[in-house]
């Protein structure tokens, strides 16, 4: 995290809160209960902001300061709802395609893989408001900036936000080794939101079982898998080779 983006103390964060900044990580430490507290976790909840509840040696480490048991991050970029970007899109006329990111913990894969979507022409990156990478001072840096350019939505709920995609039209792709069917195979000149999970783990169960395709890359060496951010490129230059020349 960058510490220029550190702010800590009870009444700092709860105005933070309470003014509406975006904000990418909360800490407060666990066992602490003062009246304040109670505040600033009534208008956390209000707001739907999630928060951790953490040791003091945690919120040491963060500053030597008086944090009052307290401590978050200022967000390096504004995020956009899904609901107010996707109509946006369509009214445009543009043929959306979306990438969602499920589990994607490394920050450097993150922002490569945001860097190629601002290439490919991506309509917005889809990443969970918990358990994925943060975007910090490194995953702006190997995005290129592009995190800047790119629409970002940091979603609660993936699953809700799957339904909401497909009621609204778009085709659900998975990007996995557990099917039989190439990437080259699937459609992908129409509206799509295509989901990409950790090397390490995939792709969730849940959003597996929501998708409309399952598609793989084809692999000819004994490695099992590919980078995440090295597949994403992959498979978002099949889609530009489709919109561009498949009309």
């Amino acid at each position: 995290m960058n510490e220029d983006n550190l702010i800590y103390g009870t009444r700092a964060v709860l105005e933070a809160v309470k003014e509406g900044k975006e904000l990418e990580k909360i800490f407060i430490q666990r066992g602490l209960y003062n009246p304040l507290i109670a505040e600033l976790k009534k208008e956390l909840k209000a707001a739907a902001i999630f928060y951790q509840d953490v040791p003091a040696e945690k919120l040491n480490r963060l500053t030597n300061k008086n944090h009052q048991g307290v401590a978050a991050f200022l967000s390096s970029i504004n995020y956009h709802s899904i609901e107010n970007l996707l109509p946006q899109i369509f009214d445009r006329g543009d043929i959306p395609m979306l990438v969602m990111l499920d589990r994607v913990t490394d920050v450097r894969n993150m922002g490569a893989i945001v860097r190629t979507a601002e290439c490919a022409g991506v309509h917005g990156i889809i990443l969970p408001s918990r358990g994925g990478a943060l975007i910090n001072s490194d995953a702006i840096k190997t995005s290129a900036g592009a995190l800047h350019r790119v629409p970002v939505c940091r979603e609660d709920n993936l699953k809700q936000t799957l339904e909401y995609l497909s009621e609204s039209g778009l085709i659900i792709i998975a990007c996995t080794e557990k099917t039989e069917k190439l990437i080259y195979n699937a459609d992908l000149k129409v509206p799509c939101v295509i989901i990409m999970g950790s090397e390490e783990n995939g792709i969730s169960a849940e959003y597996l079982k929501r998708a409309d395709e399952k598609v793989k890359i084809p692999l000819q060496g004994t490695i099992a898998s590919l980078n995440v951010s090295v597949a994403a490129g992959i498979v978002l230059y099949e889609a530009i080779r489709q919109r561009n020349f498949f009309r």
